[in-house]
């Protein structure tokens, strides 16, 4: 069963968290898959990871680009692994697929947004229910994480 962890974002935006998140993925050797709920946000997050920092970038590909199992972070909107990521990210509500071949899987939630709050709830009890080990994350108020249960 995965690791499953919960990161509920009330100090900063997904944009602000998901690349600091993904280059300690990357430090621990793991590839990387990124699913959001819409192309318009994979497409977003495309831009942001090349352009988030001014002295470096996240190298990275999205499900559209020729080469995808090639890429250490691939953006993607499906339930696909091309590249044989070892942990997956869940962005705004997307639905998890099969979680058992991942070593990690991390759902990242806006906690301004109501929807995505309540998806968040939905996916909680499935992987509970699914075996997994289950942990759930808030941002402090200098936005570090603090384990909450």
């Amino acid at each position: 069963m995965a690791e499953v962890l919960f990161y509920h974002l009330t100090e900063s935006t997904l944009q602000d968290a998901l690349p600091g998140l993904l280059e300690r993925s990357l430090a621990r050797g793991w590839r990387a898959v990124v699913q959001s709920g819409s192309e318009e946000r994979r497409d977003a997050l495309d831009q942001h990871l090349w352009t988030f920092r001014d002295d470096s970038f996240l190298a990275h590909g999205t499900d559209r680009d020729p080469h995808a199992a090639e890429q250490p972070v691939l953006l993607t909107t499906t339930d696909a692994n091309p590249n044989g990521a070892q942990i997956r990210f869940l962005v705004d509500g997307a639905a998890p697929p099969d979680l058992s071949a991942y070593e990690r899987a991390v759902f990242l939630f806006d906690g301004h947004d109501a929807e995505q709050l309540a998806a968040a709830r939905e996916h909680w009890k499935a992987m509970k229910a699914g075996g997994h080990d289950v942990t759930y994350w808030q941002q402090t108020a200098d936005k570090k994480w603090e384990r909450k249960a």
